[in-house]
């Protein structure tokens, strides 16, 4: 048991560390991408399901592999939770951020429910018997639900700059900004990889008509603070 529990310990550190690292950003998925991942994931459990049927897979190491791929899913969103607040931290105060009901206090109901779920799920605080089944799944279920709650549906723009969904984009990495209709912002910036430092994205974002003019006194004025930052990481790409 211990050399199990040695493994899952293992397994929830190196996840969480993989977790808090900034290579994957939610605005890299395209439906394909998901499509094709949870038809694989239903093949990949399919088989199991089969194996075990034709006793292959026996109950004795299906449930510790179980243990193992909620200990990974639990400790990657430990990891993730942890970047996102890392970087609402460095990021500064907000300037400014659309809200409403269902922007500010919805997703934190669904995050408080799912971490919720997640105790209950771990049967510590109930009668049932406490096995590592039920610890890891509930664990599993917390760390998302703490993921869901640093993880904001709207972009932030801050002091230090803008932050949109899991991507936290510096003021000079900012390169421009346009109205595309009359309460859609469009964002214009480096994405922010070495690799790709000469590549340009964009996000779009809604913003109530009273709150334009509160919005752009916002940009104009960051815009201008940091355009030596920026005009010097522009010259340097073009080099590149």
């Amino acid at each position: 048991m211990w050399i199990l529990s040695a493994i899952l310990l293992i397994t929830l550190f190196g996840s969480a560390w993989a977790g808090s690292r900034p290579y994957f950003h939610i605005d890299r998925l395209t439906p394909p991408i998901v499509l094709n991942s949870f038809l694989g994931i239903l093949a990949f459990f399919t088989v199991l399901i089969i194996a075990n049927s034709f006793g292959f897979f026996p109950q004795s190491i299906a449930a510790p592999f179980m243990m193992g791929i909620y200990t990974f899913i639990g400790g990657f969103f430990f990891g993730y939770a942890y970047r996102l607040y890392k970087q609402r931290s460095k990021s500064g105060s907000i300037l400014y951020q659309n809200r409403s009901f269902w922007i500010d206090h919805a997703p934190n109901l669904l995050a408080a429910a799912i971490i919720i779920f997640g105790l209950y799920r771990t049967a510590l605080l109930i009668d049932l018997p406490v096995t590592g089944i039920r610890i890891t799944s509930g664990l599993s279920l917390i760390g998302f639900g703490l993921f869901t709650w640093t993880l904001k549906p709207v972009p932030e723009f801050r002091t230090n700059g803008v932050l949109i969904l899991d991507r936290w984009i510096p003021w000079h990495e900012v390169v421009t900004w346009h109205w595309q209709s009359e309460s859609v912002l469009a964002i214009e910036f480096f994405a922010g990889n070495k690799k790709d430092e000469k590549r340009i994205k964009q996000f779009s974002t809604a913003v109530p008509e009273p709150e334009r003019k509160e919005i752009e006194t916002v940009l104009k004025s960051k815009m201008d603070e940091y355009s030596e930052e920026r005009r010097e990481k522009m010259f340097n790409s073009e080099e590149q």
